[in-house]
């Protein structure tokens, strides 16, 4: 009887914590490894980087019940600005679409949904930006982050900056995942 407790306490624990896990908003993209190296084709093409500044495929799942619409941003909190570094920012992305595909960060490709919008990033015009750390810092974190909303747009354009992005974001967020992947060079 004494050897039965410590099982039946073991699986309840296991029961608990696979409930409590359940449903949990994810992320993920084929192109990155979590807490893995940023590749090449998401490296930046300017400010002395030579990738090909595509963003990568992502998808989501497990979104709480009332999400009206996502958004995905990519930010580098260790970016020498005293700020952080915003290199990616698109919301009003419909609650039907549940992923991006490879290059929807390239407002000219037509790959993003319908309806939603990519505002300015710290490079200065809407669109992905890739990662371009000054050369000899430590790896750099770039943080792709999907937001679970609370309303079907933000009453924002293309002009807003990722600080204005961010504040909606936080106001209107139900749910998010994150992935964060490093580079350095």
């Amino acid at each position: 009887m004494k050897r039965i407790v410590p099982i039946v306490l073991a699986v309840l624990v296991v029961f608990a914590f696979t409930v409590a896990s359940a449903g949990q908003m994810s992320l993920s993209s084929p192109q990155l490894e979590p807490d893995g190296r940023l590749h090449d084709a998401q490296v930046f093409s300017g400010f002395g980087c030579s990738g090909k500044n595509i963003s990568p495929a992502l998808s989501w799942k497990d979104a709480p019940a009332g999400t009206k619409s996502f958004a995905v941003t990519v930010y580098d909190p260790d970016a020498p600005t005293g700020s952080g570094w915003w290199h990616w920012l698109i919301f009003n992305i419909p609650a039907k679409v549940l992923s991006l595909p490879e290059n929807a960060g390239d407002p000219a490709s037509g790959l993003a949904p319908d309806g939603s919008i990519q505002s300015r990033t710290d490079f200065g015009k809407p669109g992905y930006g890739g990662a371009c750390p000054p050369v000899g810092h430590k790896p750099h974190r770039y943080q792709f982050t999907v937001y679970a909303l609370d309303v079907d747009k933000l009453d924002l354009d293309a002009n807003a900056s990722g600080a204005m992005v961010g504040f909606y974001l936080n106001q209107h967020a139900i749910d998010k995942a994150a992935l964060t992947v490093y580079y350095s060079r």
